[in-house]
């Protein structure tokens, strides 16, 4: 696992396509299993404030499998010293990007004064941006909404212009804004119009800044025509609840030759669990991140189940995985011999 200090190098980062942050999703488990599917996929971490940074058990909140790469540690705060500090701690763990979370919705968030509530701000950002990329010599990158119960396009438009000023280049944006009165944090995912439009101009109109869009594309199909309009996309909720269209990614996205398949990227994975596993990490906080790999083919209530179920006891271990992988195989190869053969002519 990497640690503070180690020698790993920083990798080049491409905004083509990201696997967005999600709070209680994007755990260093998420990654690795998201790395076997996609080499060249850019992975966030959870969003990590910078008081857990400061005095929290940094190895627990930090550290990470060196096959991650490339990778990139969100942050959320306010105070331009802090996150200062919290990027450079961030760098030296190896992070490839340091990104500032300017549209999480969350009411603790809002508590905190960090996340969507920082579209009000925009100097302050900016003010926190220019002390980050004093701080390290990766890139600093800001994740946004459009507004926050604002005019979307002078909300967007100013924080995006005074961060470029503080020397930002890359932006990935929410095409919704943020109702933070009126609203939970799960209905702000799919209450607010979204306004990809709006996105397009921004990029159409900063042509020198990098441009990512997020919020609503469920699918790589849907994904593909924003890469005619702006520098990339990042993918969301799809990505956790369906992660095998990952093993699509370097293909239909970067142009790369093969595809992986749900199949081999358990294979893959394997290595990485029993390493955890030997380490003393419990199989269940793995395989949930798993769940989804198989869906709409044969077998996947089966694979679910058995790693729902067999997954919980503290001596679980790969075999529950090669359990649930035969049920999937059998389903498959049941529905393959049903399947109309083919006339000899």
């Amino acid at each position: 696992m990497i640690s503070k200090n180690s020698s790993i190098k920083y990798q080049r980062v491409s905004h083509r396509f990201a696997v967005a942050p999600l709070m209680d999703w994007s755990d260093r488990h998420c990654r690795s299993l998201h790395r076997v599917l996609t080499r060249r996929t850019l992975l966030y971490s959870e969003m990590v404030t910078t008081g857990a940074v400061l005095h929290g058990d940094r190895e627990w909140l930090l550290g990470y499998d060196a096959g991650q790469h490339p990778v990139a540690l969100q942050l959320g705060g306010s105070d331009p010293a802090d996150l200062a500090t919290a990027a450079r701690i961030g760098a030296d763990y190896g992070y490839d990007e340091i990104n500032l979370n300017v549209g999480c919705p969350s009411d603790r968030v809002q508590s905190g004064r960090f996340g969507a509530c920082l579209m009000r701000e925009p100097a302050l950002v900016a003010d926190c941006m220019a002390a980050m990329a004093a701080a390290v010599s990766v890139p600093v990158t800001v994740k946004c909404r459009i507004g926050v119960d604002q005019d979307p396009e002078e909300s967007l438009f100013t924080l995006v212009d005074l961060c470029a000023q503080a020397g930002v280049e890359s932006f990935v944006v929410h095409a919704r804004k943020a109702w933070l009165k009126g609203l939970s944090p799960k209905e702000n995912r799919d209450v607010p119009p979204l306004d990809y439009a709006l996105v397009h101009r921004l990029k159409a109109e900063r042509q020198d800044l990098t441009i990512v869009i997020n919020g609503g594309i469920a699918s790589l199909e849907a994904a593909l025509p924003h890469l005619d309009v702006v520098d990339g996309v990042m993918l969301g909720r799809a990505a956790y609840h369906e992660p095998a269209l990952l093993g699509q990614v370097d293909r239909l996205v970067f142009g790369e030759a093969d595809s992986v398949t749900a199949f081999e990227a358990v294979e893959l994975y394997k290595p990485y669990i029993a390493a955890q596993l030997a380490g003393g990490a419990h199989l269940a906080g793995i395989t949930r991140h798993m769940l989804g790999l198989f869906h709409g083919l044969p077998g996947a209530r089966a694979w679910r189940r058995i790693l729902t179920v067999e997954s919980v006891g503290a001596s679980a271990g790969l075999d529950v995985v090669d359990r649930a992988l035969a049920a999937v195989r059998e389903a498959v190869d049941r529905r393959e011999a049903r399947a109309p053969q083919p006339l000899e002519v």
